[in-house]
């Protein structure tokens, strides 16, 4: 519909030139005014059906082009998704995001201006330019000698704008990510004072991004003048020869005018036809930035036959498992442990142990080096990711919230779960105290990353986000970090109950939080060491739960010392040889 229009729009601006030699020969020259008045009326009728014809063409381009840039928006979403952790591991979340955004109307772009300049530009000059020939070939010369100087002034300027276009993209996604991630750590930023620092590095940025702009501004608008001098020189060729023929001649004026007249209306499409290799140059560099996001296949996709997991009981194996995130940087090294079905499993040890690593792992974040993880006897490998995935719930130490309201955050956990399930889950994690006391309750935003909350709050519907997924295997990586005391053993008591059904792995620093687990793992240096419960690692006398435990012990011990009045205010009885051995 939107080519019928704008054949419409070609079809009456060559009818409007043509319209001209009769206006002037019959009307003006001839002196017939009923013609005359004829000719203006289907003039006028010419030019309201241009302007019908120009809306539609407008609206339904500008419709189409909405369209275009919404389908690619939910096709880079759904791509993104699709892609394995390691792809955004690579890559700045801030630039890419602005990257997408900057490129994804050079797809509309290039939709429209190849549209317009196939439907529009090309027939109108078609129409004129044949118009001009039937009415006079040899003034039509003059008008096609600027074709070979412009094809070649435009075959320059697009190979100068296709690197300039790329260039200024990458820069201007630099800005706007370092903009994002500045807006984002504003906590950071004002503690540590770096306004200064950041401004002087944005200003940078702000400076290289704007004199790339300037230059393909530059460049692609050098075309202006080009188009404007060679159709001067060929409007001013064609009146001189007009007028010669006119006096020597007696060549009636008619058929000049509806020349220049149709020259003139001929100019505008020229102009722009002028302008669309430059602009389609540019349109494509965004169109291939943006492909270059959506042919990146997944490294890490479903094997050829791959079923859904089956968990029954819910024994989790880690046999021999060995990874490294890079070459020659091994983070785990034959690691074999068993977690078994309804029991809790905690994995213990110094930073940089491979805790987090063997959670990410079982989730399939990344591939094994070698060995094999297994549920149920079924290799992960050789499962969906999807029904994987389903089956555990996982509290991340550092907890993270999405835009919408505190009930669909908790509900991310399970999409199905009733209103009903969801209080449930809030009041197992003691977050409902808190939640009723906002604005409006389970109703209430939460903010950007959730910043209209406490780091404690945000854990807690965490946890509520992890209970109401009633997953059969729970992943609880330092899942009560941020929480205070007293609010810490009531999610403890909650995680408790929880736990009794299902298969739990708690990775943890605090080691007063897994004494009562079935059993600890602990590893060092990407290698399992000592395995057993609390009872057992602490009798080792030089084992390294031993030592963790003995110095967090040791730690509350001396804050107890330094505080020797209790909150009655009675002196606290020194340590004793027998209070010692029966702590």
């Amino acid at each position: 519909m939107a080519i019928a229009c704008m054949l419409v729009i070609s079809a009456t601006t060559t009818f409007s030139a043509y319209l001209l030699k009769p206006i002037v020969d019959d009307g003006f020259v001839e002196g017939e005014w009923s013609t005359l008045y004829w000719y203006c009326a289907i003039l006028v009728a010419v030019y309201i059906i241009r302007g019908f014809a120009m809306y539609g063409q407008t609206v339904l381009l500008a419709k189409i082009g909405n369209n275009v840039v919404a389908r690619y928006q939910r096709r880079l979403f759904d791509h993104l998704m699709r892609l394995d952790i390691g792809y955004f591991t690579a890559s700045r979340s801030g630039q890419l995001t602005a990257q997408i955004a900057q490129n994804v109307t050079g797809i509309r772009n290039l939709l429209n201006t190849t549209v317009a300049a196939t439907a529009r530009q090309i027939p109108t000059l078609v129409g004129l330019g044949g118009m001009m020939v039937f009415m006079d070939p040899v003034l039509s010369l003059a008008v096609f000698i600027i074709g070979p100087p412009m094809i070649y002034a435009i075959n320059y300027l697009t190979r100068r704008v296709r690197g300039l276009a790329r260039e200024a993209v990458e820069i201007n996604s630099r800005y706007l990510g370092a903009m994002q991630e500045s807006i984002q750590g504003i906590a950071i930023v004002k503690a540590f004072t770096m306004e200064d620092a950041l401004s002087g590095k944005m200003s940078g940025l702000i400076g290289r991004a704007e004199n790339r702009s300037n230059k393909i501004a530059r460049v692609s608008e050098r075309m202006t003048p080009i188009t404007e001098i060679l159709v001067g020189v060929s409007v001013a060729a064609v009146l001189v020869y007009a007028g010669w023929r006119a006096s020597t001649q007696g060549v009636p004026p008619g058929s000049v005018i509806a020349f220049i007249g149709a020259m003139l209306f001929a100019y505008e499409p020229v102009r722009k036809l002028a302008r669309v290799p430059v602009d389609l140059e540019r349109a494509l560099v965004n169109a291939r930035m943006i492909y270059d996001i959506l042919d990146a296949e997944p490294q890490q996709g479903d094997a050829p036959v791959a079923e859904a997991l089956q968990v029954k009981e819910g024994n989790v194996l880690f046999d021999r498992v060995s990874f490294a995130y890079a070459e020659h940087m091994p983070v785990l090294h034959g690691v074999t442990l068993e977690a078994k079905a309804g029991r809790t499993t905690a994995i213990v040890g110094p930073s940089g142990a491979g805790k987090s690593t063997l959670f990410a792992l079982l989730q399939r974040f990344h591939d094994l080096d070698d060995g094999k993880i297994t549920i149920d006897v079924q290799d992960i490998s050789l499962v969906t990711k999807h029904s994987l995935r389903s089956a555990i719930a996982y509290v991340s130490q550092h907890p993270y919230l999405f835009e919408g309201t505190i009930r669909d955050n908790i509900r991310y956990g399970r999409p199905d779960a009733t209103d009903a399930e969801i209080d449930e889950a809030a009041r197992l994690a003691n977050a409902e105290e808190f939640i009723l006391r906002q604005p409006q309750g389970y109703e209430t935003l939460v903010g950007e990353s959730g910043a209209t909350l406490s780091g404690g709050q945000r854990q807690r519907l965490s946890i509520a986000r992890a209970i109401v997924r009633n997953a059969p295997i729970l992943l609880l990586d330092e899942a009560t970090s941020a929480l205070d005391n007293e609010s810490e053993a009531k999610v403890q008591q909650a995680l408790d109950r929880v736990m009794k059904t299902r298969t739990t792995l708690v990775i943890a620093h605090r080691l007063s939080t897994v004494i009562n687990a079935d059993q600890i793992i602990v590893l060092e240096e990407g290698r399992l060491v000592e395995q057993g419960t609390h009872r057992t690692l602490v009798r080792k006398p030089h084992g390294i739960y031993a030592r963790f435990y003995r110095m967090q012990t040791e730690k509350t011990d001396d804050l107890l010392e330094a505080a020797p009045v209790d909150s009655g205010g009675a002196k606290r009885a020194p340590r004793t040889k027998e209070t010692e051995e029966r702590r």
